[in-house]
Protein backbone atom coordinates (compact mmCIF):
# COMPACT_ATOMS: atom_id res chain seq x y z
CA UNK A 1 0.00 0.00 0.00
CA UNK A 2 0.95 3.59 -0.41
CA UNK A 3 -0.61 6.84 0.82
CA UNK A 4 -0.52 9.96 -2.06
CA UNK A 5 0.03 13.32 -0.92
CA UNK A 6 -2.83 15.15 0.99
CA UNK A 7 -3.27 17.65 -2.04
CA UNK A 8 -4.21 14.96 -4.58
CA UNK A 9 -6.92 14.02 -1.87
CA UNK A 10 -7.70 10.98 -0.20
CA UNK A 11 -5.70 8.22 -2.50
CA UNK A 12 -4.25 4.84 -1.50
CA UNK A 13 -2.49 2.59 -4.46
CA UNK A 14 -2.57 -1.11 -3.52
CA UNK A 15 -0.67 -3.82 -5.67
CA UNK A 16 -1.20 -7.56 -5.09
CA UNK A 17 -0.41 -10.92 -6.32
CA UNK A 18 -3.89 -10.50 -8.58
CA UNK A 19 -1.35 -8.59 -10.95
CA UNK A 20 -3.72 -5.93 -10.50
CA UNK A 21 -3.07 -2.13 -9.34
CA UNK A 22 -5.60 -0.02 -7.83
CA UNK A 23 -5.74 3.29 -6.84
CA UNK A 24 -8.88 3.95 -4.51
CA UNK A 25 -10.28 7.57 -3.22
CA UNK A 26 -12.14 8.36 -0.29
CA UNK A 27 -15.52 10.47 -1.46
CA UNK A 28 -17.54 11.25 1.38
CA UNK A 29 -16.30 8.83 3.53
CA UNK A 30 -16.77 5.82 1.50
CA UNK A 31 -13.93 4.87 -0.86
CA UNK A 32 -14.00 3.54 -4.56
CA UNK A 33 -11.67 2.24 -7.12
CA UNK A 34 -10.51 5.48 -9.05
CA UNK A 35 -8.30 3.56 -11.58
CA UNK A 36 -6.97 0.09 -12.03
CA UNK A 37 -4.38 -0.72 -14.12
CA UNK A 38 -3.90 -4.23 -15.30
CA UNK A 39 -0.63 -4.07 -17.18
CA UNK A 40 1.60 -6.57 -15.86
CA UNK A 41 2.00 -10.15 -16.14
CA UNK A 42 2.75 -11.85 -12.71
CA UNK A 43 2.61 -10.67 -9.05
CA UNK A 44 3.04 -6.83 -8.45
CA UNK A 45 4.92 -6.39 -5.65
CA UNK A 46 5.51 -2.95 -4.83
CA UNK A 47 3.99 0.50 -5.34
CA UNK A 48 5.22 3.64 -4.70
CA UNK A 49 3.89 7.64 -4.84
CA UNK A 50 6.46 10.01 -6.04
CA UNK A 51 7.03 13.28 -4.39
CA UNK A 52 4.50 15.83 -4.77
CA UNK A 53 6.16 18.04 -7.02
CA UNK A 54 6.65 15.51 -9.56
CA UNK A 55 2.54 15.37 -10.17
CA UNK A 56 0.90 12.14 -9.33
CA UNK A 57 2.84 9.68 -10.22
CA UNK A 58 3.15 5.93 -9.26
CA UNK A 59 5.94 3.36 -9.50
CA UNK A 60 5.36 -0.06 -9.65
CA UNK A 61 7.85 -3.04 -9.37
CA UNK A 62 6.97 -6.54 -10.21
CA UNK A 63 7.51 -9.88 -10.69
CA UNK A 64 7.59 -10.24 -14.83
CA UNK A 65 10.73 -7.88 -14.43
CA UNK A 66 9.37 -4.63 -15.28
CA UNK A 67 8.54 -1.66 -13.69
CA UNK A 68 5.45 0.96 -14.42
CA UNK A 69 5.26 4.81 -13.90
CA UNK A 70 1.53 5.75 -13.76
CA UNK A 71 0.87 9.01 -13.95
CA UNK A 72 -2.37 11.71 -14.02
CA UNK A 73 -3.00 14.79 -15.59
CA UNK A 74 -5.52 15.45 -13.07
CA UNK A 75 -8.30 15.59 -16.28
CA UNK A 76 -9.28 12.00 -15.20
CA UNK A 77 -6.93 10.49 -17.96
CA UNK A 78 -3.94 7.90 -17.50
CA UNK A 79 -0.95 7.53 -19.11
CA UNK A 80 1.73 4.46 -18.16
CA UNK A 81 5.21 4.12 -19.32
CA UNK A 82 7.28 0.96 -18.49
CA UNK A 83 10.58 -0.06 -18.08
CA UNK A 84 11.24 -3.48 -19.44
CA UNK A 85 13.76 -6.18 -17.96
CA UNK A 86 14.28 -4.12 -14.94
CA UNK A 87 15.27 -6.85 -13.33
CA UNK A 88 15.85 -10.72 -14.69
CA UNK A 89 13.63 -12.71 -12.47
CA UNK A 90 11.45 -9.84 -10.91
CA UNK A 91 11.60 -6.76 -9.05
CA UNK A 92 10.58 -6.78 -5.51
CA UNK A 93 10.79 -3.13 -4.22
CA UNK A 94 10.58 0.71 -5.42
CA UNK A 95 11.13 3.96 -3.72
CA UNK A 96 11.96 7.48 -5.33
CA UNK A 97 14.19 10.00 -5.12
CA UNK A 98 13.96 13.06 -2.95
CA UNK A 99 12.75 16.37 -5.25
CA UNK A 100 15.82 18.41 -4.21
CA UNK A 101 19.23 17.82 -5.94
CA UNK A 102 22.53 16.84 -4.08
CA UNK A 103 23.57 20.48 -2.79
CA UNK A 104 20.63 22.50 -3.07
CA UNK A 105 20.75 23.49 0.27
CA UNK A 106 24.42 25.22 -0.18
CA UNK A 107 22.80 27.01 -3.30
CA UNK A 108 19.74 27.63 -3.11
CA UNK A 109 19.44 29.79 -6.28
CA UNK A 110 16.62 27.20 -7.88
CA UNK A 111 18.71 26.80 -10.43
CA UNK A 112 18.43 23.21 -11.07
CA UNK A 113 15.28 21.56 -11.77
CA UNK A 114 15.09 18.40 -9.78
CA UNK A 115 15.66 14.97 -11.80
CA UNK A 116 13.45 12.02 -11.08
CA UNK A 117 14.63 9.52 -9.59
CA UNK A 118 13.81 6.20 -8.45
CA UNK A 119 15.65 3.09 -6.72
CA UNK A 120 14.45 -0.05 -6.91
CA UNK A 121 15.33 -3.82 -6.27
CA UNK A 122 14.95 -7.54 -7.64
CA UNK A 123 15.77 -11.39 -7.20
CA UNK A 124 18.68 -10.73 -9.43
CA UNK A 125 20.59 -9.33 -6.27
CA UNK A 126 20.93 -5.60 -7.98
CA UNK A 127 19.93 -2.29 -6.90
CA UNK A 128 19.35 -0.20 -9.48
CA UNK A 129 18.96 3.20 -10.14
CA UNK A 130 16.64 5.14 -12.97
CA UNK A 131 16.31 8.73 -14.42
CA UNK A 132 14.28 9.89 -16.56
CA UNK A 133 15.83 11.86 -19.05
CA UNK A 134 13.91 13.56 -22.18
CA UNK A 135 10.45 11.72 -21.37
CA UNK A 136 12.68 8.07 -21.04
CA UNK A 137 13.46 6.47 -17.62
CA UNK A 138 17.08 5.20 -18.12
CA UNK A 139 19.24 2.96 -16.05
CA UNK A 140 21.80 5.28 -15.04
CA UNK A 141 23.57 3.09 -12.14
CA UNK A 142 23.63 -0.68 -11.40
CA UNK A 143 24.67 -1.38 -7.69
CA UNK A 144 26.34 -5.00 -7.22
CA UNK A 145 26.83 -5.71 -2.65
CA UNK A 146 23.73 -8.14 -2.26
CA UNK A 147 24.16 -12.23 -2.98
CA UNK A 148 20.60 -13.01 -2.56
CA UNK A 149 17.34 -11.51 -3.79
CA UNK A 150 17.10 -7.66 -2.56
CA UNK A 151 13.97 -7.51 -0.20
CA UNK A 152 13.70 -3.47 0.29
CA UNK A 153 14.87 -0.51 -1.23
CA UNK A 154 14.55 3.23 0.59
CA UNK A 155 15.76 6.02 -0.86
CA UNK A 156 16.62 8.81 2.09
CA UNK A 157 14.52 12.43 2.52
CA UNK A 158 17.25 15.05 1.55
CA UNK A 159 17.59 18.47 3.35
CA UNK A 160 19.81 19.42 0.29
CA UNK A 161 23.36 17.97 1.40
CA UNK A 162 25.36 17.21 -1.05
CA UNK A 163 25.14 13.39 -0.42
CA UNK A 164 22.52 10.84 -1.56
CA UNK A 165 21.89 7.97 0.75
CA UNK A 166 19.87 4.65 -0.35
CA UNK A 167 18.98 2.02 1.81
CA UNK A 168 18.81 -1.55 0.56
CA UNK A 169 17.78 -5.30 2.27
CA UNK A 170 18.05 -8.83 1.43
CA UNK A 171 17.95 -12.44 1.51
CA UNK A 172 21.35 -12.23 2.50
CA UNK A 173 20.58 -11.09 5.80
CA UNK A 174 22.46 -7.77 4.81
CA UNK A 175 21.54 -4.30 5.11
CA UNK A 176 23.83 -1.94 3.14
CA UNK A 177 24.17 2.11 2.92
CA UNK A 178 24.66 3.00 -0.39
CA UNK A 179 25.93 6.88 -0.05
CA UNK A 180 27.36 9.13 -2.96
CA UNK A 181 28.70 12.69 -2.20
CA UNK A 182 29.55 13.45 -5.44
CA UNK A 183 31.85 10.94 -6.25
CA UNK A 184 30.15 7.80 -7.19
CA UNK A 185 28.59 5.56 -4.55
CA UNK A 186 29.73 3.34 -1.95
CA UNK A 187 28.47 0.91 0.57
CA UNK A 188 28.86 0.06 3.84
CA UNK A 189 27.07 -2.82 5.30
CA UNK A 190 24.78 -1.62 8.02
CA UNK A 191 24.48 -5.10 9.98
CA UNK A 192 24.49 -8.48 9.27
CA UNK A 193 21.00 -9.73 11.29
CA UNK A 194 19.92 -13.25 12.20
CA UNK A 195 16.79 -13.51 10.06
CA UNK A 196 15.85 -11.71 6.79
CA UNK A 197 14.79 -8.43 6.79
CA UNK A 198 11.71 -7.29 4.51
CA UNK A 199 11.43 -3.90 5.17
CA UNK A 200 13.68 -0.49 5.60
CA UNK A 201 12.09 3.08 6.50
CA UNK A 202 13.73 6.08 6.86
CA UNK A 203 12.74 8.98 9.17
CA UNK A 204 11.58 11.73 7.81
CA UNK A 205 14.65 13.86 8.48
CA UNK A 206 16.48 11.16 6.67
CA UNK A 207 18.72 10.47 9.66
CA UNK A 208 17.40 6.94 11.20
CA UNK A 209 16.64 4.11 9.77
CA UNK A 210 13.56 1.84 10.90
CA UNK A 211 14.27 -2.19 9.89
CA UNK A 212 12.04 -4.82 10.45
CA UNK A 213 12.77 -9.11 9.86
CA UNK A 214 11.60 -12.60 10.31
CA UNK A 215 12.99 -12.61 13.67
CA UNK A 216 9.93 -10.06 14.42
CA UNK A 217 12.36 -7.05 15.57
CA UNK A 218 11.89 -3.84 14.54
CA UNK A 219 15.42 -1.98 14.91
CA UNK A 220 16.22 2.17 14.71
CA UNK A 221 19.73 2.50 13.35
CA UNK A 222 21.59 5.93 13.60
CA UNK A 223 24.84 7.13 11.95
CA UNK A 224 27.31 8.61 14.69
CA UNK A 225 29.83 11.46 13.93
CA UNK A 226 32.48 9.11 13.06
CA UNK A 227 30.71 7.39 10.10
CA UNK A 228 29.43 4.16 12.09
CA UNK A 229 25.66 2.64 12.09
CA UNK A 230 24.48 1.79 15.73
CA UNK A 231 20.96 0.42 16.57
CA UNK A 232 19.50 3.18 19.22
CA UNK A 233 16.74 0.45 19.59
CA UNK A 234 15.35 -2.78 19.45
CA UNK A 235 11.60 -3.55 19.66
CA UNK A 236 10.78 -7.09 20.04
CA UNK A 237 7.34 -7.89 19.65
CA UNK A 238 6.25 -4.65 20.76
CA UNK A 239 8.22 -4.87 23.95
CA UNK A 240 10.94 -1.81 23.08
CA UNK A 241 13.01 0.11 24.98
CA UNK A 242 15.58 3.00 24.44
CA UNK A 243 18.35 2.58 27.14
CA UNK A 244 20.09 5.93 28.14
CA UNK A 245 23.16 5.14 27.05
CA UNK A 246 21.19 4.69 23.57
CA UNK A 247 18.97 7.85 24.24
CA UNK A 248 22.03 9.87 24.22
CA UNK A 249 22.71 9.51 20.31
CA UNK A 250 19.52 10.49 18.87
Amino acid sequence: LAWAHPMFGNLIASCSYDRKVIIWKETNGSWGKLYEYQNHDSSVNSVNFAPHEFGLLLACGSSDGSISIISSTGDGTWDAKKIPNAHSIGCNAVSWAPPINPGDLLDPSGRHQPIKQLVSGGCDNLVKIWKEEDGQWKEDQKLEGHSDWVRDVAWAPSIGLPKSIIASCSQDLRVIIWTNDGNGWTQKVLNKFNDVIWHISWSITGNILATSGGDNKVSLWKETLNGDWVCISDVNKGQGQISDGQRSLS
